[in-house]
């Protein structure tokens, strides 16, 4: 049986202040200006990751920014591809490179440049202009249930173009910067989000659970510090308290790329990106282990 992980216990008010729902906003528009522009110069049939094209991986970012148009209105709102609502609910951490990204891609064949750019850009446009005045707090039913709020999905979105621009840049030997503070808008109002308000079954597999709590601090120069539990099937959220049992230390952009597997963790400690110490720093691993991402 798979394990169903519960937000439980969720500590402290919301941290999506006006100002830094500004600032998601902002750094969605200037993220997909960069991304247009490198897929508008790239070569088209590059490999931008040992599967997908520069064109593959733009489509896919693309049609993410097209599905959000519909999200951010309402649960109820029809999406542009039919058929990824139910995709959408039963995606899982595991499952989502063989089910909804390749949903996506059947649903959103486009390849030709200019035409998925202009998808993006209108996407992005759209999205901004529909949340205007919408309350950033508001939760979004998500991949496997799970409850994002409005700035977590922008932020999300931001992420995308960051780590999938940076793929696209690698296969065209371009630089390609993720400013941290971008990537901890996706830590702070996307990842302790969701688990403020709700994981569903996103993070449901068929490993043993480890029995016992694991609280784990994270602290970065661009964040508030900030504990997240997992115990025994549920994860939530703690204000930090002296008997953490990990204490890390991190750059936003570096964890960033190290959860989504573009650099390994051995990488990331070894240039200062990430320290972990604490009571018991070795209960990071099973933390990291359930608590992880595609």
């Amino acid at each position: 049986m798979g394990t169903r992980y519960q937000t439980h216990r969720a500590i402290g008010a919301t941290r999506i202040t006006p100002e830094k729902w500004r600032a998601a906003r902002a750094a969605v528009e200037d993220v997909a200006d960069r991304f247009s522009a490198l897929v508008e110069y790239a070569d088209p049939q590059a490999m931008a990751t040992a599967d997908w094209t520069v064109m593959d991986t733009a489509a896919h970012v693309a049609a993410i920014s097209w599905l959000n148009t519909s999200a951010v209105v309402s649960d109820d709102t029809p999406f542009p591809m039919p058929g990824m609502r139910k995709q959408i609910a039963a995606t899982t951490v595991d499952n989502i490179h063989a089910g909804l990204n390749s949903a996506l891609f059947r649903a959103y064949p486009e390849r030709d440049p200019g035409e998925v750019v202009g998808r993006l850009r209108s996407s992005i446009d759209e999205i901004l202009r529909l949340t205007a005045t919408a309350d950033p707090t508001r939760t979004i039913s998500w991949l496997g249930g799970s409850k994002v709020p409005l700035a977590g999905l922008v932020a999300h979105l931001t992420n995308e173009l960051l780590l999938h621009g940076r793929d696209i840049a690698r296969a065209v030997d371009l630089p390609w910067r993720i400013p941290h503070e971008y990537a901890a808008q996706f830590f702070e109002l996307f990842l302790i989000e969701i688990a403020r308000n709700g994981a569903g079954h996103i993070l449901d597999d068929d490993r043993p659970v480890h029995q016992g709590r694991i609280a784990v601090e994270f602290r970065s120069d661009y964040t508030t510090p900030v504990t997240m539990v997992l115990d025994t099937g549920a994860v939530w959220i703690e204000e930090p308290s002296r008997d953490n049992d990990v204490r890390v230390y991190f750059k936003p952009a570096a964890l960033s790329l190290m959860l989504f597997h573009r650099i390994p963790r051995a990488k990331a400690a070894m240039t200062g990106s990430l320290r972990v110490w604490g009571r018991r720093p070795w209960l990071l691993a099973p933390f990291l282990r359930k608590v992880r991402l595609p």
